[in-house]
This record gives structure tokens, sequence and C-alpha cells, in this order.
């Protein structure tokens, strides 16, 4: 089941499920409308039952077609809002062999990221707060400051306050791989700024893992050409998400609905720099299409 959060100009934010290409308006019992994904939980919790039944539950109100909210922001359209809005956004690294050789490619400091691929503990590290995220078709971030700023694709686990997995959601993990390369020490700076972190365009609720089925995609188009394209399977994963979720709780109060990146295995070659302008797509099957432009941040 994938959950959509959306804006209704007017009536503002609202919570939905998508069906047959559609997005229906969930409801309280007392037919107040869901904003969030928030009230969805809280709700599951009343009921003493998942989330994911609690909007099996739920009453539906009136449908919109997912191709009409899937658009650029504007206040006075529909349109596709950030799915979940996390308090906290966590990003794993070097969890495929695929990001471990771009990351061994970029650094002038040998045998650090050899050294945590192989290691017992994973690399984790703070990605991202509410400001930074955009939805769909909102912006993402270019480095001014990075000749070498890169989308990351990357699937995104939503963690309810025990660690537990409430839903999966795509991610874009915008990374300026030169100012990592220069020094691993740099790496906030690589990860964190303006615009840096999207989600969307949808959380999928599901009681199945999917960590090992799912294939992602990443496109990337300027002026209407296709520059760059890749996939993988989740099925390339090092580490299961639960042992990285582990690694991430201890010691470390997570918040409820907070989110964790689990890592790349999609990486453009070393020729390829976003540009202002850019359209990155990030897709899944099971999930959807996250679509946003990059812009120049500085």
């Amino acid at each position: 089941m994938r959950v959509a959060r959306y804006w209704l100009p007017g009536r503002g934010p609202r919570l939905g499920v998508c069906a047959h290409d559609a997005v229906h308006e969930l409801l309280a019992p007392d037919g107040a409308p869901l904003t969030s994904l928030d009230d969805l939980v809280e709700h599951a919790r009343r009921a003493g039952v998942t989330p994911r039944e609690a909007a099996q539950r739920a009453r539906r109100g009136g449908g919109l077609p997912y191709r009409e909210l899937d658009r650029a922001p504007d206040s006075g359209r529909s349109h596709l809002l950030l799915p979940v809005v996390p308090p906290e956004v966590w990003a794993a690294g070097v969890t495929y062999e695929r990001s471990r050789e771009a990351r061994l490619a970029e650094t002038t400091t040998a045998g650090v990221y050899d050294r945590v691929y192989e290691a017992e503990r994973p690399e984790l590290f703070f990605k991202a707060t509410p400001s930074r995220c955009a939805g769909p078709n909102a912006p993402v971030g270019v480095r001014a400051d990075s000749r070498w700023t890169v989308p990351e694709p990357e699937l995104g686990v939503v963690l309810d306050g025990a660690g537990g997995v409430l839903g999966y959601v795509l991610g874009n993990d915008m990374s300026a791989r030169d100012i990592e390369g220069e020094n691993p020490l740099y790496l906030p700076q690589t990860k964190i700024y303006r615009a840096c972190c999207a989600l969307g365009p949808v959380v999928l609720l599901t009681d199945e893992p999917v960590e090992r089925r799912l294939r992602l995609w990443c496109r990337v188009t300027r002026g209407g050409r296709a520059v760059f394209y890749g996939e993988t399977s989740t099925s390339r994963l090092r580490r299961p998400i639960a042992e990285l979720v582990a690694y991430l709780r201890r010691a470390n109060d997570i918040p409820p609905l907070a989110v964790l990146l689990t890592g790349t295995g999609i990486v453009p070659p070393d020729e390829f720099a976003c540009e202002e302008g850019d359209l990155i797509e990030i897709g899944a099957d099971e999930i959807g299409v996250l679509r946003n432009p990059a812009i120049r941040v500085a």
C-alpha cells in the first residue's frame, strides 16, 4: 500500500492512499481528514493496529488523479508534498560495492573506505533536518563551491520510536564528492546543506521486507536529453537494514518518523557532475518515481 501526502488549495495538507492511478483521501472515524503520516500512526496506535491496517480501515474521501498531483509545488494547485516530515534524516555509507569503488576513486586518503566496507561497524552519519529536505518535484541543491556534486539514489526506511520499520521511501542523498575527496573530515559539508536531500514520492507501507527485491534506477536529464542512467538491486546491499538500524540506535535516541537512507549502489561516472536545470529521477516499481530539478545553492 502506497500512502501519499498532498496539498489541496484552500484546504491544506491531506493524506491519501494510492489506488488505480488515483489518490483517495483518508478520513478518521469522525470524518476529519488525516493530514500527515503522524496522524495515521496515532490513529493506528489508538486502534491497536499497524499503520497499514489503519489505512486499510480508514474511510475514503474523494480521489484525485495521481498525475494531477505529480507536478511542481504551487500553493494555488494540488500537488504532492513530502510524504513524511522526518525530524531527522540519517544515512549509511559504503553499503554497496559500487559505492566503495566510487569513494576510493575520489579520496586522497587511501584505505579509509575499504576498511569501513569490510568492518563490523557501518558508516552512519547525520544527513538532514526537515528544512533541508525537498519533496517530489521540489528543487534539490548543487553546492556552488563544489565542481562535482552528484545524486545518490537510495532506499530509505521510515522508523518508529522503537527502531521498527514503518515504511519505505525513495531518497536522493545529494553529495559534493570533490569536497569529501579532499578530506574525509569534510563529510558534513559534503552532505549537509540547503536542499541536500529529497524524499518521496510516497511511503510504501508493507508487512514484508523489501530490501532484497527492489530494483532502483536513476536518470538525469539535461535539456531534454538523458545524460546519465544507472540501476541496481537492493539485493546487493552488503548489510541487512535491521543491522544498520541497530547500529544507528546504539547510545542514540531516534525519534519516531526519522528516516534512514541505506546507501547507494548507483554512482555516476567520474566525469559527470550535476548542473543547475538538470532533472533527477529516481524510481522503483513498488514505490514510484521521485523527480526533482537541480538548482545551485550558495
